[in-house]
């Protein structure tokens, strides 16, 4: 990454081996790695290191990775959090997105994907200085930059994949987004288990603006989605 400071990784995973792999396959494509062999390290390591990203294993003694995400985002609600997880049910996932997570990767994965998913969401990192992204609807303002939306004094924090689903449907304002063209372009493929996730994630998004009373997300038999707001 010429000309541009180093991504600060605090990684957290209790299996050793495994780790120094993953951290030397991170180090390769130039980002900055600290390890910690347990939670309690982790929180000791975070207010030092002052990460850009925090990759959590769920499975840790002491404090676990759902304990330490939670102590986290009580002091710090914009730093990234990925969950990297052998444990893939929807309530595990479900609990690690309630506590404002960005990402969750179940084991095992490729770290290429682990790499894109960073670069996605740090692409538009300058020298430090991230471009925002903005998009306004409703009562709301919507920052793909930094997964918020904010309507009025409330603010929300969604995953990286919802809030590629919202910025494909912002883009749509009041128009139909077709599912299978959505689930191409969020997921890669439109496959019956993304289309059940696709299901699932709409439904955390409806929730997330839910302070908006003016939004509504409404679902198209057979055809897709549609954010739609009053028009003016």
């Amino acid at each position: 990454m010429p000309n541009q400071k180093p991504l600060k990784i605090l990684f957290a995973d209790d299996d050793l081996k495994y780790s120094m792999l993953l951290k030397r396959f991170l180090e390769k494509e130039g980002y900055e790695v600290t390890y910690a062999g347990n939670g309690q390290i982790a929180l000791e390591q975070f207010p030092i290191i002052k990460p850009d990203l925090v990759l959590l294993d769920i499975n840790m003694p002491g404090f676990n990775g759902f304990e330490v995400a939670e102590r986290i985002r009580t002091t710090d609600k914009h730093v990234l959090i990925f969950f990297l997880s052998d444990r893939s049910d929807k309530a595990d996932r479900l609990q690690g997105f309630q506590l404002k997570a960005n990402d969750y990767l179940a084991k095992p994965f490729y770290p290429e994907e682990l790499i894109a998913r960073i670069r996605e969401r740090f692409a538009s990192r300058i020298d430090g200085v991230t471009e925002e992204e903005i998009y306004r609807f409703g009562r709301s303002v919507f920052n793909y930059s930094t997964n918020e939306i904010r309507t009025a004094n409330s603010k929300v924090l969604i995953t990286s994949r919802q809030a590629d689903i919202l910025r494909l449907l912002v883009r749509n304002l009041n128009g139909v987004v077709e599912r299978d063209g959505l689930l191409r372009a969020v997921w890669g493929n439109a496959s019956y288990t993304n289309s059940l996730a696709l299901n699932v994630q709409i439904t955390y998004l409806r929730r997330a603006l839910k302070n908006d009373p003016t939004v509504k997300i409404e679902s198209l038999m057979k055809k897709g989605y549609r954010l739609t707001v009053p028009v003016s």
